[in-house]
């Protein structure tokens, strides 16, 4: 069933987190909304800009609807991640989307606002959600290209959230996009995450970079011919886990899918070289994200969380 993310939010708000999971391929698909039955989980459905100009805004809502009616007890949302206005308007006008984020977060704060309460006003017409960002997160990832971060300053939350009228905010509190993430063991800056939460009690905040970056998996895509990066790690599932009681309600998952699909494509190919049948490797890697996302959904306390009385 298709719902928006307030309703996610409102039942879940410093007791568990939401996953929201980026896609863009069937098997994708399919391995979210099989986990989200097993574990009976809801989630968020994530597109970006990228996403979208690969396979088709139309043939993401597709495969995502055709999904849903397979599994129709499933409790999701459908969220465009990292757009701008022209991405935000296209999404809006399809018809499809439960909730779009408008990133403006490398404006100057006054400019953010003006941006963000636009967005807002656009979609809020239509019924659809709004996830705003306050601070830059390093990293990269799609097109997203950030050298440093810059933390959210706590003080500007308030104003932010009330001028805007914004439904969630992304927050910089030390998360990185991509596969490099933390090199320095710097963690997630719980005093800052304190302090906002306190400034928006009950307000739902987000967590872009939560993916995990497990070694092992860089370790496998390395003897199989890859040359990624070793020494960085992404969000420790404790801090993770600590972050939720803080109002941190959803929680982006987009380079450990990445990493996975990577590994099990080299392995198959590298162990099978006269192969060129895209099924097997296909089949093995939604098996692999099936079973990642449900082990998420069981970190972030998610599972067995459908809501109640809709």
């Amino acid at each position: 069933m298709l719902v928006s993310p307030g309703i996610l939010f409102k039942d879940c708000y410093a007791k568990y987190g939401i996953a929201a999971v980026n896609i863009w391929s069937m098997e994708q698909v399919l391995a979210l909304f099989k986990a989200g039955e097993k574990a009976q989980s809801p989630f968020i459905v994530q597109t970006t800009p990228v996403a979208r100009n690969y396979a088709g805004q139309q043939m993401l809502l597709s495969m995502i609807r055709t999904a849903s009616e397979t599994y129709p007890e499933i409790h999701y949302a459908i969220h465009l991640d990292h757009g701008n206005e022209e991405h935000i308007l296209s999404a809006i006008d399809s018809g499809g989307y439960t909730s779009v984020m408008i990133d403006a977060s490398h404006d100057p704060f006054e400019k953010n606002m003006k941006r963000t309460k636009a967005v807002v006003e656009r979609a809020h017409d239509r019924g659809i959600e709004v996830e705003a960002e306050l601070g830059v997160i390093s990293g990269v990832e799609d097109n997203i290209s950030t050298i440093r971060s810059k933390y959210t300053q706590p003080g500007m939350v308030e104003e932010f959230v009330h001028q805007t009228k914004c439904d969630s905010l992304a927050i910089a509190v030390g998360t990185s996009h991509g596969a490099y993430k933390f090199s320095g063991g710097e963690g997630l800056q719980f005093d800052i995450l304190r302090e906002i939460q306190e400034k928006l009690p009950g307000f739902p905040l987000v967590l872009h970079g939560g993916s995990a970056v497990n070694s092992q998996e860089i370790t496998r895509i390395n003897k199989a011919g890859g040359q990624l990066k070793t020494g960085a790690k992404g969000v420790d599932p404790k801090e993770l886990q600590e972050a939720i009681k803080y109002g941190i309600c959803k929680v982006n998952i987009a380079t450990d899918a990445r990493l996975i699909w990577t590994r099990v494509h080299r392995e198959f190919f590298q162990e099978s070289p006269e192969q060129i049948d895209s099924i097997p490797p296909g089949t093995t890697y939604m098996q692999a994200l099936e079973k990642f996302i449900i082990d998420k959904f069981e970190l972030l306390g998610s599972n067995g969380k459908m809501v109640k009385n809709l």
